[in-house]
C-alpha cells in the first residue's frame, strides 16, 4: 500500500508524543486522532513501538476531541 506523504499540518497527534512513537504511527499510514478512531486499542497496540503508555496518551488527547477507538468486540453488547 502507498501512503501519500502527509501534510504535518494535518498531523494532529498530541505535541507530547515522542518521536519514535509518532514515526511508528506514521509507518502504519497514521496521521490523524480520527484514523485512530477507525482503530480498537489491540489494533493501536500492535504497532511496533506503541505500548500502553502511547495508548494512554493517544487515548486522552481522542477523548479531549470527543473521539475513542474502536470497541475491541463490536458484537458485543452490554445487558441492561
Amino acid at each position: 500500500m502507498n501512503n501519500p506523504k502527509m501534510d504535518p499540518k494535518k498531523d494532529d497527534l498530541p505535541a507530547n508524543l515522542n518521536p519514535a512513537n509518532r514515526q511508528a504511527l506514521a509507518k502504519a499510514g497514521i496521521h490523524t486522532l480520527e484514523q485512530l478512531a477507525n482503530m480498537t486499542q489491540v489494533e493501536v497496540k500492535n504497532i511496533h513501538g506503541i505500548g500502553p503508555n502511547e495508548l494512554a496518551i493517544l487515548g486522552k488527547a481522542m477523548a479531549d476531541r470527543g473521539l475513542s477507538f474502536k470497541p475491541d468486540n463490536p458484537e458485543y453488547k452490554a445487558r441492561g
